[in-house]
């Protein structure tokens, strides 16, 4: 936008013609460095704020997580239902309520638990189930607490990349990079500081994630004694 100051009888025009004058400088090269450079960005990031939604196997993820290199904390939304994760290091712990235990909410639909069974389920209700490695819920979940493995797998665009207009990102201006022009989504990265991906839409209408916090340090610790269970020992046997 051009800005037009009077001094006097003057009037003079303070229209800039390089939109990249003052930023990063990421908007003057090719969709693919762009692409690059972001991912080199956020992969040697410390920390991240991810929230939006992932379309996966027919399935629709809302998540609002913090990442980084040594763990992750968070909510997950699937099926009306929302959990919590935490990961210290190499463990997974997964907090919900007593109906997301429930041997009818089982992945297989089967709706026969015995009493035991729903006595179990009520006593994991608000503690964080401690998840072994070896069971598939971990390898399930845990990639929703992994800053790199998401990262790696959500920062890819599909198609010819191409450059598609500077745009601004929650107060932070952006260069658009997209896939097939568009069909195979878009990525805005940031021109401002390093060149952060600031808001991603997936292709073929599988989510919209945003990316704030770069670099913005949290706590992660495990949770007290107290308040944690044993999954391999109590968890229900549906």
């Amino acid at each position: 936008m051009c800005a037009l100051v009077v001094t006097g009888t003057a009037a003079l025009s303070g229209c800039s013609e390089d939109p990249d004058a003052g930023t990063n400088g990421v908007g003057k090269l090719s969709a693919d460095k762009i692409q690059a450079r972001t991912r080199t960005a956020a992969g040697s990031a410390t920390a991240l704020h991810l929230s939006g939604t992932v379309v996966t196997s027919g399935r629709t993820y809302e998540l609002d997580m913090r990442l980084k290199s040594d763990g992750g904390t968070g909510s997950v939304t699937a099926g009306g239902t929302t959990f919590r994760l935490l990961r210290v290091g190499e463990q997974l712990f997964l907090k919900a309520d007593a109906e997301f235990w429930h041997p009818e909410n089982s992945k297989d639909g089967d709706s026969g638990g015995t009493d035991s069974d729903t006595a179990a389920a009520d006593k994991l209700d608000g503690k964080f189930v401690k998840v072994p490695q070896g069971d598939p819920s971990y390898k399930k979940f845990s990639g929703f607490t992994d800053k790199d493995v998401l990262l790696d797998g959500l920062l890819t665009l599909h198609g010819t990349l191409e450059t598609d207009g500077h745009h601004e990102q929650s107060g932070t201006r952006a260069i658009r990079i997209a896939g097939d022009k568009g069909s195979g989504g878009t990525l805005d990265v940031s021109l401002e500081g390093q060149p952060y991906p600031l808001r991603l839409v997936r292709a073929g209408s599988a989510g919209t994630l945003l990316f704030t916090d770069w670099g913005k340090d949290f706590k992660i610790e495990e949770p007290k004694q107290d308040e944690t269970v044993d999954y391999g020992k109590q968890l229900p046997t549906s």
